[in-house]
C-alpha cells in the first residue's frame, strides 16, 4: 500500500460523495429556479416581448420550432412581428441565393472544363491527322522503294545473264 489512509484527509469516500450531490443539486436548483423566477423580474435573458410566452424547455432549435412555438410573442409590437418573419425569409432567401450561386459556379467552371475539353481533342485531332498524312507519305516512299528494289533486282539478274553468256565465271573474282 503506497498511501496509508491517514493521508487523505478525509475519513472516507462518502464525505467526497456528500460534496458531489451537495454540488449537483445546487446546480439544478439554479437552473431550474431561474427559469421559474426570472419570469417576473427584469432580467435580460428573459424574452424581451410583452407576451406572454411560455417558458418551456425544449432541446431541438429549428427555423420551424422557432417560428411555430411563439405565435403571440410579438404580435402586440408590429416591428418585432416584422422582424421575425424577416428573419426566416431572409434566411431562405440568402440559402437559395447562396445555392444559386454555387450553382452558377459550377455551370461556369463545366462550361470552361467542357470548352478546354473540345480544344484540346480538336488539337489531338489536328495532331492525328498530321501522324496519318506522314504515315501515308512514308508508306508511299516504302512502296516506291521497294519497286525500285525489285526493279533493280531485274536489272542485276539481267547484267548477271549477260557476264554469264560472255563467259565470266564467279572464281574468276578472286584470281
Amino acid at each position: 500500500m503506497a498511501y496509508p489512509s491517514k493521508h487523505y484527509g478525509l475519513r472516507s469516500n462518502g464525505a467526497l460523495r456528500v460534496v458531489l450531490v451537495l454540488l449537483a443539486i445546487f446546480f439544478v436548483g439554479y437552473i431550474v429556479g431561474s427559469g421559474l423566477f426570472s419570469k417576473g423580474s427584469s432580467n435580460a435573458a428573459s424574452c424581451s416581448c410583452d407576451c406572454d410566452c411560455s417558458q418551456e424547455l425544449e432541446l431541438i432549435w429549428t427555423v420551424e420550432f422557432i417560428n411555430n412555438s411563439y405565435p403571440d410573442c410579438g404580435k402586440h409590437n408590429p416591428e418585432m412581428g416584422e422582424e421575425m418573419q424577416k428573419n426566416a425569409v431572409d434566411l431562405i432567401s440568402d440559402e437559395i441565393e447562396l445555392q444559386r450561386r454555387v450553382a452558377n459556379e459550377r455551370l461556369e467552371q463545366t462550361r470552361t472544363l467542357v470548352i478546354t475539353a473540345r480544344s484540346t481533342s480538336s488539337q489531338y485531332q489536328i495532331e492525328a491527322q498530321k501522324c496519318s498524312a506522314h504515315t501515308q507519305t512514308c508508306e508511299e516512299g516504302r512502296e516506291r522503294a521497294e519497286a525500285g528494289l525489285v526493279e533493280e533486282r531485274k536489272l542485276t539478274a539481267l547484267w548477271e545473264q549477260r557476264a554469264l553468256e560472255l563467259g565470266w565465271r564467279e572464281y574468276n573474282l578472286g584470281g
